[in-house]
Formats: structure tokens, C-alpha cells, sequence
């Protein structure tokens, strides 16, 4: 017999299916590594935007969106290398999610309506006020508390194996101590392998020389643990990136300073890509430039608007961005020629009031103007997309695509929904495979335990 009905490895993401499975009647215990988890994982340096096709947010700011849509955007920017069982799996779950989060959990939802963020055709991504994933979390662990789940930390899930009770745990702690618990079945939510810098030469070899900006954890526990339980895996090239971390803050400059219509600029001044094209994809571009030196170049309309961020207020605050009334100052500011970006602005005001960008970009909101803001940025390896391969309910599956008894996975410990490399990364997909998937398996779990004589499902637990 389980000593408890699900074991929840990671207290990010994870913490979506602990809460599902508790409110489904499950016993539930969460593990979770890293002390300082509520500040120092990926779920809370996000910038808290979820997914949801077709919720009602949508429907009260007149968005028409769907399951389908989503879906054709992700195979649209994959360019249909995708799993697409996972991909319309979380298409499906994704506006019930959001509103689950909004509805039992009581978070204040909003979906994004200012600015469009790359690949997704219809505003449709979703979060809380300040769109700051420590937010987000803050408010997943008081739920947590408030429903009694028991989160032990610092813990890590060091081993699992098949039991005659369902699955063996072993938990180690930082002292060398460990225990082992029986668990009817476990979720992976340890996040990927960005912090594991062989993993990342292995799989990731682009994103070898950029600043890792995610969880110390993220090494490949899930790999590990599912491999030795035969598990599969998948398209562990796949990353989320970011082209927009600003140097010497620690925190996010965003690509809405881009997206309101800013420029990135090279240590000559000049543009050298379409800046539009994705914040993922553009973080290995600037690993290409001299230095790996970039920064983005926008002005006070766009300031003002992305103090929206809590991010962006914190890159203020730590007094990293340039401000300077003339394109001579700010080009001092950052140490370019003063020519070179004075060219560029002009050139970039053309492209942005019709005529055919250099680079390809066709999305502009406007002219830069005086007075002018700068932050010099760097590339950054946000966390890591493949991982084991799952199937619509998350269960982790073998190669031949057999489910592994007892076992599921999500977010960047499972195959994701970006495809390979950078360029597949749609805002978001990273915190849907993690919410989502966990939320997927918990109502798997509990429909396992009902089967076996376990817990009894509330009728609340109609997907309709």
C-alpha cells in the first residue's frame, strides 16, 4: 500500500498538479531541492505568462481563439516538428487552466492585451499584475499551504523505482541523510538540465558560452531517473533563450521594449538582425556578435510603457539603463559610434513607417524619439525544452511509446512543445508545459487511483 498517493518532485510548476491531485482527494507530498526555491527557480524568474486559447478572459476583450489556432501557431513557428500529441494536449487543456487558476485558486488573471508577443497570432497569453513569476509562485505556495500539501525541502528525488505499493522514492538530503517513501505514482517537475554545463555542450552546443539565468537544480535529474526506468526522451536540443537579459541587473530588460517598437544594436551601433523575430532565437544571434556585446535601443514612450513589469522596474532600479536627450548621448552612453547608431535610427524610422527593413522585420509600433533609454543586454540560456517523452496525460513513455507505470512528467523535465533549437520557443510554452502538464498528470493520477479503489473524484472534475 502507498504511503501516499503522488509524490510531486519540484515545487514550480509542479505545484499546478499538487494542487489539482489534492483537490481530486489524493495525498499528496511535494519535494523540492533548492531552499530558496520561491525566488530561485524558473517558474519564479519568469515573466508569469500562460497560454489559454479560448478562455473567457479572451472572450471579454473580444479575442477569437482556440485550441486549433494555438495549436497552428505552434506548428507554425516549429515549423511542424513538434510532438504534436503534447502540443494539442496543452492547446486543449490550456484555457481551462487559466481559469482554474483564476477560479479555485483565486489569482487575479488578465490576459495581455498591449503588445503582441512573436509567433502567437491572437493575444492569448495570461498572468498576474506586475506579469512577475515570483507572483505567480507566491501565490501557487499559498494555495499550497492554505490546502495543507506537505512540501519538503530541501529534499531531492534521488532515485525512483517500481515497488509491490507502486513506486519507491528515494529522497536525499543536503546533510547526506535520505529516507524512502512509497508513492502510488510521481511527477517529475525538476525542471531541465540548463544548470549541467556537460549536458548543455552536449545538447545545446550554440548556448555553450550564454549566461545561464535559471534554477542551480535544473540538471538533468528527471533524464536520469527516468532513463534508468526505461524512459524515452526527446528533442533535447529544444531551449528557451533570451536575448533580453540586462547586464549587471540579474533580471530581464523583456522583449516588449522591442515589441513597442525598439531596436538592438551591436558594439558598432548597428542593427544585425530582426529583433521581432522571437526573444528564444535572438539570444544565439548575439552570441555571433563581437564580444557577445549587445543593447537595446528604445526611447521614453516605450519606458514608460514597460514599467507594466515588475522585471523591468527592476532593472530600473538597479540603475543599469542609459537615458540621454540626443542620439549622440545615448550612443555615448553605450560606448558606440555615434554615426553608426545615428544611421541606424534613421534607417530603422524608414523601415518602421513602411519602406522594406534590411533585416526582414515588417512588426514596428512607431518612430524612436528623443528623449532616448539603452540597456545593454546579454544572452542568456533561460532552461532547457526537451526532455522525457509523455503522452496526452503526461505519463512518461518508453521509446516504443509505452507508458512507464506510475510515472508522469512536465515542464522542461518532459518533451515540450517548442520543437528543436531556440526558434520553435513560443512566449509562455514553458510555463504551459509546466502548469499544464502537471495539471494533465494529476487528473490522470487521480483517475488511476479511482480505478484501483483509491480516493473517489469529486464530480467537479468534468472537463467540460
Amino acid at each position: 500500500m502507498a504511503e501516499i498517493d503522488l509524490l510531486v518532485a519540484g515545487a514550480g510548476g509542479g505545484l499546478a498538479g499538487a494542487l489539482r491531485a489534492a483537490k481530486l482527494g489524493l495525498s499528496v507530498l511535494v519535494a523540492e531541492v533548492n531552499p530558496a526555491f520561491r525566488r530561485g527557480n524558473n517558474t519564479s524568474i519568469s515573466t508569469a505568462m500562460v497560454p489559454g486559447a479560448g478562455s473567457r478572459f479572451q472572450r471579454a476583450a473580444g479575442l477569437d481563439d482556440s485550441p486549433a489556432r494555438f495549436t497552428a501557431d505552434v506548428l507554425s513557428k516549429t515549423h511542424g516538428d513538434v510532438d504534436l500529441t503534447v502540443t494539442r494536449a496543452l492547446a486543449g487543456v490550456s484555457a481551462r487552466l487559466v481559469e482554474w487558476l483564476a477560479d479555485d485558486l483565486g489569482m487575479p488573471i488578465e490576459v495581455v492585451t498591449d503588445f503582441d508577443y512573436p509567433g502567437h497570432s491572437v493575444c492569448r497569453c495570461h498572468t498576474v499584475p506586475g506579469r512577475c513569476g515570483a507572483t505567480l509562485l507566491r501565490l501557487l505556495h499559498e494555495a499550497a499551504r492554505a490546502a495543507g500539501i506537505d512540501i519538503m525541502v530541501p529534499a531531492r528525488v534521488d532515485d525512483v523505482t517500481p515497488s509491490p505499493g507502486g513506486l519507491s522514492v528515494r529522497l536525499a538530503f543536503p546533510d547526506g541523510g535520505g529516507e524512502s517513501v512509497t508513492a502510488g505514482a510521481v511527477l517529475l517537475a525538476t525542471n531541465g538540465f540548463g544548470a549541467d554545463q556537460e549536458l548543455v555542450k552536449r545538447y545545446i552546443p550554440e548556448m555553450t558560452g550564454a549566461v545561464y539565468h535559471g534554477s542551480e537544480a535544473s540538471r538533468g535529474d528527471a533524464l536520469r531517473i527516468g532513463e534508468r526506468l526505461g524512459a524515452g526522451s526527446g528533442y533535447l536540443d529544444a531551449y528557451q533563450g533570451h536575448g533580453g537579459l540586462a547586464a549587471g541587473a540579474g533580471a530581464l530588460a523583456g522583449w516588449a521594449t522591442v515589441m513597442h517598437g525598439g531596436v538592438i544594436v551591436n558594439s558598432a551601433g548597428q542593427r544585425f538582425a530582426d529583433e521581432s523575430q522571437g526573444y528564444s532565437e535572438f539570444a544565439s544571434i548575439e552570441l555571433t556578435q563581437p564580444g557577445h556585446w549587445a543593447a537595446i535601443v528604445f526611447d521614453a514612450r516605450i519606458y514608460d510603457r514597460c514599467l507594466l513589469f515588475e522585471d523591468f522596474r527592476q532593472v530600473v532600479d538597479s540603475g543599469v539603463v542609459r537615458h540621454a536627450d540626443t542620439v549622440d548621448g545615448i550612443a555615448a552612453a553605450l560606448g558606440v559610434p555615434a554615426a553608426a547608431l545615428g544611421q541606424t535610427l534613421a534607417d530603422a524610422a524608414r523601415s518602421a513607417a513602411g519602406e522594406p527593413d534590411p533585416f526582414g522585420r515588417t512588426h514596428w509600433t512607431g518612430t524612436l524619439r528623443p528623449p532616448y533609454r539603452a540597456v545593454v543586454v546579454e544572452p542568456a540560456l533561460f532552461h532547457t525544452q526537451g526532455g522525457l517523452l509523455v503522452d496526452a496525460q503526461a505519463r512518461v513513455l518508453t521509446a516504443d511509446r509505452v507508458p512507464v507505470p506510475g510515472l508522469y512528467a512536465a515542464g522542461g523535465a518532459a518533451v515540450g512543445i517548442s520543437g528543436h533549437g531556440a526558434a520553435g520557443y513560443l512566449a509562455g510554452n514553458g510555463l504551459l508545459s509546466a502548469l499544464g502538464l502537471s495539471f494533465l498528470a494529476a487528473e490522470d493520477a487521480a483517475r488511476a487511483a479511482g480505478e484501483q479503489g483509491g480516493p473517489a473524484m469529486s464530480g467537479e472534475f468534468d472537463k467540460s
